[in-house]
């Protein structure tokens, strides 16, 4: 089970133990993470998990998809080079250590 930090905007970091295949929205929101809203409930029809993915993850990752992209053209915070939706990705082993960023809104 790797621990992944959520780092809120404010600054406030959250180790969060995520079992693997659960995704980063589920683990954020189980665990009362602030900032990740999810309101479609992981479907990829919201933006509202938006989040910025460490180097270690983005390496990790496989491009987002056409709908997570045209998702990610709706979200409220700046779109960064590393921003993906967190109920896209899916936790393995080799993401443990890894940190997602949350930015300071997501409606």
């Amino acid at each position: 089970m790797p621990t992944i930090t959520f780092v809120e905007a404010n600054g406030t970091p959250t180790p969060v133990d995520v079992p693997e295949g659960w995704s980063l929205m589920q683990a954020a929101t189980a665990h009362g993470v602030d900032g990740i809203v999810g309101e479609c409930g992981g479907s990829c029809a919201c933006a509202t998990c938006h989040c910025y993915v460490d180097d270690l993850l983005a390496a990790l990752l496989p491009p987002a998809s056409d709908n997570e992209l045209g998702m990610l053209e709706n979200v409220v915070a700046e779109r960064r080079p590393h921003s993906r939706l967190a109920c896209q990705i899916k936790a393995t082993a080799a993401m443990a250590g890894a940190v997602v960023t949350l930015p300071e809104c997501q409606e």
